[in-house]
């Protein structure tokens, strides 16, 4: 959900708080899809959020507060403004206080019906609104109470939420999100022109055939669709941040196929770009 980001996330972490606390407030965006070493809490406030992990999709309204954990890929999608605490923990940070955590994930379902487990998820969301308090008045020695609360969190986190997984092979895990990180940054900073498959398979240092299997297995789309997806998420900012002529916000981000552009964005949001502008006038 950080704007700054599309790819592998690079968090500027405060060296005070080790970690990135923020109050988002969103009007529209669409960060395709990416990861970062950081587990990440997104807990909406106001409007709604529709995010995927992996290949579940969720619409979070409200209330709900979902959890992703580190070097899951994932991408967010606003089209109804929202508001949400946003807290991303990273994996470096919490390795210094929980043994192994390179061998756990954190999971809630925030459906969950079940009376104890609400209660759960209850205690860690006061945590979050306790943090959003302390951080919007920033008190003398705000710092102290911030941290507590946020160790406070990380206790919650490990004592009601943790599952062990046994992953045999986690170097070959980073060998491969290493990989998609070169592919990734490759895409950022040259997808407003063409790039074709044996170009980007070359990053990658794999044969083209191969490559194609690799990133559609890892990402859950093609290449072509990645970075069309990418173009999109740029075009969508655009659009609702400028009066720029559709045509032209196209041609500056690279994307020379209206017709393709116009099927995907109604897939993605639902309706035309002049909807989406009329919608965020009113």
């Amino acid at each position: 959900m950080d704007k700054n980001g599309i790819s592998y996330e690079i968090i500027d972490y405060s060296g005070i708080t080790n970690v990135k606390f923020y109050t988002s407030t969103d009007n529209g965006s669409y960060i395709p899809f990416h990861w970062h070493r950081a587990v990440e809490i997104i807990y909406i406030q106001e409007g709604e959020l529709d995010v995927i992990v992996e290949s579940s999709s969720h619409t979070l309204h409200p209330g709900d507060c979902i959890l992703i954990n580190a070097n899951i890929i994932h991408s967010t999608k606003c089209t109804v403004p929202n508001k949400a605490i946003v807290l991303q923990i990273p994996l470096d940070f919490m390795e210094k206080y929980i043994p192994n955590v390179q061998q756990l994930v954190f999971f809630w379902d925030y459906q969950t019906k079940d009376p104890v487990k609400k209660t759960k998820i209850e205690m860690l969301k006061t945590s979050l609104e306790q943090l959003q308090i302390i951080d919007d008045i920033r008190p003398d020695g705000f710092i102290l109470r911030f941290n507590s609360l946020i160790f406070e969190l990380l206790f919650q986190l490990y004592h009601n939420f943790r599952v062990k997984v046994f992953q045999s092979d986690l170097s070959q895990q980073k060998k491969d999100l290493d990989r998609l990180n070169l592919v990734l940054n490759y895409i950022s900073e040259n997808y407003k022109r063409p790039i074709s498959l044996d170009e980007i398979a070359g990053v990658a240092y794999l044969q083209t055939g191969y490559f194609c299997r690799f990133f559609k297995k890892k990402m859950g789309v093609t290449f072509l669709e990645y970075q069309n997806e990418y173009r999109l998420s740029f075009i969508y900012k655009d659009l609702i941040n400028t009066k720029d002529p559709v045509h032209v916000i196209l041609e500056r981000h690279g994307f020379t196929n209206y017709k393709l552009f116009r099927r995907m964005f109604q897939e993605h949001f639902g309706c035309t770009p002049t909807k989406v502008r009329e919608n965020m006038k009113k």
